[in-house]
């Protein structure tokens, strides 16, 4: 089996091929290049591709990959909004994604903005590089008693409220299916407009869908604290992002914390320094003190990319070996 993985940094080939050690009758070839309409005629001859969260797998690319025989679709992620899978169904093509690749390494770095943007530490380090020791305007809270919101309660959300309980925290939660054994450590699940109201923290840990696009605008925004906390490490479109600004601007928003953003596809996973960010809307989210954004790096962790890595070649070699028997397992998935 030929396979082209697309998005691919020199960290992803490392850990892809440790993995691929034992696979001798799988061959992958490396793009670092997105896959996109412009990036499709580079699939010819391969019988699968690989794929990351800003890789275009959208009806007029699955047209070509099936054109060019191509039977499967390896996600290297647990997300897969990008790829219309009904088109993907009516072409015959296999998709697989990485469902538990490491929930705790997201659920820390939530936790990781949740500290930095209370306890202003992205502040208070380039002050001490200038000399500056002065703690006004330094001033946090303390976590212990606040209450905070969990959204999506799925292995990375449950991670989340775990560690927030061990803060001492109260936890309320939403999700379609409530988790029992987070029940039984203390969580509350509530309707989204108890968890907007009540929290003083609130954290996005669901899928992107039709349901949930945009689901922090400015409607839910009203119905929240004033100064609320809201932190995004799950998907950019979770967030309407002007009307966040609005947010911000009104104090509504007193601290936002994210590490996805929704037209992230541009630029993030690339060096941009040296070129200018044509996105006035991130360009202004970056100008507030009360605003942390970090570059879609919550999985970025050594045992999140073995396991994405092994994940991802175990999916091919049980899909080259068996079919299909695998493609009844899709099925069943999605």
């Amino acid at each position: 089996m030929k396979v082209a993985v697309f998005s691919c940094k020199p960290y992803d080939k490392r850990t892809l091929e440790a993995a691929s050690e034992t696979a001798a009758d799988i061959e992958l070839v490396y793009f670092e290049s997105r896959l996109s309409p412009e990036t499709v005629s580079l699939t010819k001859g391969y019988d699968a591709v690989s794929c990351f969260v800003n890789d275009d797998l959208s009806r007029p690319v699955l047209e070509q990959l099936a054109s060019f025989g191509i039977k499967a679709i390896a996600m290297r992620c647990a997300g897969y909004n990008n790829v219309d899978l009904y088109c993907a169904k009516a072409c015959d093509i296999s998709v697989f994604h990485v469902p538990d690749y490491s929930p705790t390494s997201v659920a820390e770095h939530a936790v990781a903005l949740i500290m930095a943007l209370n306890r202003k530490t992205h502040r208070a380090y380039h002050r001490v590089k200038e000399g500056n020791f002065a703690l006004e305007g330094l001033m946090g809270f303390n976590l212990e008693g606040k209450t905070v919101g969990c959204i999506g309660t799925g292995r990375i959300g449950q991670a989340f409220c775990r560690i927030m309980n061990g803060f001492g925290c109260r936890v309320l939660c939403y999700d379609l299916v409530p988790n029992e054994p987070l029940v039984s450590q203390g969580a509350e699940y509530v309707d989204l407009e108890t968890l907007y109201a009540k929290s003083d923290i609130i954290s996005l840990h669901c899928p992107l869908n039709a349901s949930t696009h945009h689901l922090i605008n400015k409607s839910s925004i009203e119905k929240m604290k004033k100064g609320v906390m809201i932190i995004n490490t799950s998907r950019g479109a979770l967030v309407n992002a002007q009307e966040a600004i609005d947010g911000l601007y009104s104090e509504k928003i007193g601290y936002l914390g994210l590490d996805v953003y929704e037209q992230e596809g541009k630029i993030f996973f690339e060096d941009m320094s040296d070129h200018i960010i044509y996105d006035s809307v991130f360009q202004l989210l970056l100008t507030f003190p009360n605003v942390v954004v970090t570059g879609h790096q919550g999985y970025f962790t050594d045992i999140a990319l073995h396991h994405i890595a092994d994940t991802t070649l175990a999916n091919l070699i049980q899909l080259k070996s068996s079919p299909e028997d695998y493609q009844r397992e899709l099925t069943a998935i999605h």
